[in-house]
């Protein structure tokens, strides 16, 4: 395994929130007033064409379970603990056997490459160098042999066909191309209504439009250093993984994605992938403990609880909320992740506390790379590892194997 040089006390010195700290004069102008996840999101919706901020902030319908994602962690506060040295306090976790520098990754986003230059390539290429996990979407823009390439320790998320040939086929490619780990989402029979993307304008294909030609040009950081710069240096980018072979274009009047039929999956399929998959297996999208006990049951290797950030069902629980019940269920040695609507590393150890063991942010890593390309992204990372760095101090554990419920309050309203 290749020895990596990330340490992220480098990280949470580069990310300090105080100009005069040591390292924050290395980071780039652009990223020095960034100093949470949070400002990433604000320096976005100024950046990127309003229908591309629009897909990749929304939910769907009431964004009832985009907002429940981030309320459920004000109800919990900690109990603190004290006169405990924490000077040696690591975020260092083992996984599928492999050491992490932090407990926590990137999750799959689809059509990364769309609000970032190269936006795959740009999260792989800081999660190596970080040494923390980044998932690949199989709605992603750039070929997945291209990022296995970049970042051999990457994940592959597929959204898998309902049709048995395709699903032997896409894994065929998957293996080729090098990927060890492999992640099937199942909560998306069937996509959400996202009524946002249509408000703002925003459809995949998009379709071209005076109203998306003014954003362009309205836009011009965006227009110039991530779209006129993919299509001079790559050509129109295309749906690269959804299947074995390429999809539809991203710009197209006409041509419509093929989606498989997705709701045609059950369990004999995941039974099918396990036996043909030789890697690790990884289940997302699950929300019900007897749910996660079954993908176990099927041959998965782990589980991430997630409401798919909550584009899919609004009103769906959030996951933080099914956490505590499947921890218990999955017993305390099982790969339990979890995902959606983390912000803070201090969110990131509530969900260690609750029996998580490894935590998955999407959103704020597209934004950092919409912004400033793999510098931001490495910037964001270090702000959980400072974040979570701090925390942990604060809290009174020195790594993140101390954190357990007892620490946690719940707290009632």
């Amino acid at each position: 395994m290749q020895q990596n040089s990330f340490r992220v006390e480098d990280f949470a010195a580069r990310s300090s929130s105080a100009p005069a700290q040591a390292g924050a004069d290395k980071l780039p102008r652009r990223l020095r007033n960034v100093l949470s996840l949070d400002d990433f999101e604000v320096q976005a919706r100024r950046f990127l064409p309003h229908p591309i901020f629009a897909y990749v902030s929304g939910g769907c319908e009431t964004n009832r379970s985009l907002r429940g994602n981030r309320e459920v962690f004000e109800r919990h506060a900690w109990v603190t603990r004290v006169l405990h040295n924490t000077s040696g306090r690591s975020l260092a976790t083992r996984m599928f056997d492999q050491e992490w520098a932090a407990p926590f990754g990137i999750a799959p986003m689809g059509i990364s490459a769309l609000s970032a230059y190269q936006g795959d390539l740009v999260q792989a290429r800081a999660a190596l160098s970080a040494n923390v996990p980044m998932i690949l979407s199989g709605t992603s823009l750039i070929p997945m042999e291209e990022v296995a390439k970049a970042n051999p320790q990457a994940w592959f998320q597929a959204y898998v066909p309902g049709e048995v040939q395709r699903i032997h086929k896409l894994l065929d490619r998957v293996e080729q191309a090098g990927f060890r780990t492999l992640v099937v989402t199942v909560d998306t029979p069937v996509s959400g209504n996202r009524e946002n993307n249509i408000r703002a304008g925003f459809s995949t294909p998009l379709r071209p439009s005076l109203s998306l030609a003014w954003q362009g040009m309205t836009h011009p950081g965006w227009l110039f250093g991530t779209a006129l710069k993919t299509l001079l240096r790559h050509g129109m980018p295309h749906f690269e993984n959804s299947q074995a072979t390429r999809g539809a274009p991203i710009l197209s009047s006409s041509v419509l994605r093929d989606f498989g039929a997705r709701d045609h999956l059950g369990w004999d399929h995941l039974a099918l992938i396990r036996r043909r998959w030789t890697g690790t297996l990884v289940v997302k999208g699950v929300l019900h403990p007897s749910d996660a006990v079954m993908a176990r049951e099927h041959g998965a290797d782990g589980v991430i609880l997630s409401n798919h950030g909550g584009r899919q069902l609004d009103g769906a629980v959030s996951p933080m909320q099914m956490l505590p019940e499947a921890a218990v269920a999955l017993g305390p040695d099982y790969p339990l992740m979890i995902d959606s609507g983390f912000r803070r590393g201090n969110d990131v150890l509530k969900a260690l506390a609750l029996g998580a063991k490894f935590v998955f942010v999407g959103r704020p890593f597209n934004y950092a790379a919409s912004i400033a390309g793999e510098e931001g992204v490495r910037h964001a990372i270090g702000i959980l590892a400072s974040e979570a760095l701090r925390n942990m101090a604060l809290i009174g554990v020195g790594s993140v194997s101390q954190l357990d419920p007892s620490q946690l309050y719940q707290v009632s309203y």
